[in-house]
C-alpha cells in the first residue's frame, strides 16, 4: 500500500460514505432486524433481491454525476418542465415523513445511549431528537459539506468497528436458546405481512431517490477536494459505499 494510493482515496473518498450512512437507519436498524425475528433468515433473499435491482438506480446518480459533471436534478431539466416538479412533489411528500421517523428512531437510540430519560426520570425522546436536528442544522449551516464530508466518515468508522466487534462476541459466545420460544411463521400473503415485505423491500437500502443527493455529493466532493475523480474512480468509491451499506 503506497503513499499514492492513500491520496487518491484520501481525495476520492465521501459520497459512497455518504450514501452508506444515510441508507443505514430505520431499514437495517429496524425493519431489518424485525425481518429477523418474524422469520430467522427466511427474508435474507428480499433484502439481497431489493438491493441487487435498486443497484443500478443508485448507481447511476455516480456516473451521470462523473460524466456530465451536472447533478440529476439537473438532468431532469433536461427531459422538460415537468419532471423537475415531479421530484419536487414526490421529495416533498416523503422527506417530513421520513426524516420524522428516522429522527425519532435515531433520538431513541441516543436516548438509551446516553441515558437521558432515565436520568430525569421521564421521556425526554422528543426533547432529544429536538436537540438532534438543531445540532444537525448547526453543523451544516456552519461548515457545509467539507464538515459533514469529514465528520461522517468519523460516525461510519465506529459504526462498521462496533458492528464488526459485535459481530464477533456473538459469535464467540452466542445467547442459550430456549425452545420453548417459537416465532411464529412468517406469512407474506396477509395484509400485514405483506404490507411489512413492500416496507422492508421498498427501504432497503433506501428509496431510489436518494441516487439525486449521491450526484450531488459526488460533485461536491469534486469541487471541495479540487480533483475531479474519474468515472473508475468514481464507481469504484460508490461501490464500496454501497457495499457497506448492503
Amino acid at each position: 500500500m503506497n503513499q499514492a494510493w492513500i491520496d487518491k482515496w484520501r481525495r476520492i473518498l465521501g459520497p459512497g460514505i455518504l450514501f452508506a450512512s444515510t441508507c443505514i437507519g430505520v431499514s437495517h436498524l429496524v425493519q431489518s432486524t424485525r425481518a429477523g425475528a418474524l422469520a430467522g433468515f427466511g427474508l435474507v433473499w428480499v433484502v439481497v433481491a431489493a438491493n441487487a435491482a435498486k443497484y443500478p438506480f443508485f448507481e447511476f446518480g455516480s456516473r451521470y454525476a462523473s460524466v456530465k459533471g451536472k447533478s440529476l436534478i439537473e438532468g431532469y431539466r433536461t427531459l422538460g418542465k415537468v419532471a423537475p416538479w415531479v421530484y419536487l412533489l414526490l421529495t416533498v411528500g416523503t422527506c417530513l415523513f421520513v426524516t420524522a421517523a428516522v429522527g425519532m428512531v435515531t433520538a431513541s437510540f441516543l436516548d438509551n445511549l446516553l441515558g437521558v430519560s432515565a436520568a430525569m426520570g421521564k421521556a425526554l425522546t422528543p426533547q432529544v431528537a429536538v436537540a438532534l436536528f438543531v445540532a444537525c442544522t448547526v453543523i451544516l449551516w456552519a461548515g457545509r459539506f467539507n464538515t459533514l464530508d469529514k465528520l461522517i466518515k468519523v460516525v461510519a468508522f465506529f459504526l462498521v468497528s462496533s458492528t464488526v466487534v459485535a459481530v464477533v462476541c456473538a459469535v464467540g459466545s452466542p445467547p442459550a436458546a430456549n425452545p420453548s420460544v417459537v416465532p411464529p411463521a412468517f406469512d407474506w400473503t396477509t395484509p400485514t405481512g405483506l404490507a411489512f415485505l413492500i416496507a422492508l423491500m421498498g427501504w432497503m437500502p433506501s428509496a431510489v431517490d436518494l441516487s439525486t443527493w449521491n450526484s450531488i455529493w459526488t460533485l461536491e466532493k469534486a469541487q471541495t477536494s479540487g480533483h475531479r475523480p474519474s468515472l473508475r474512480e468514481t464507481l469504484n468509491e460508490f461501490n464500496l459505499g454501497y457495499g457497506v451499506s448492503a
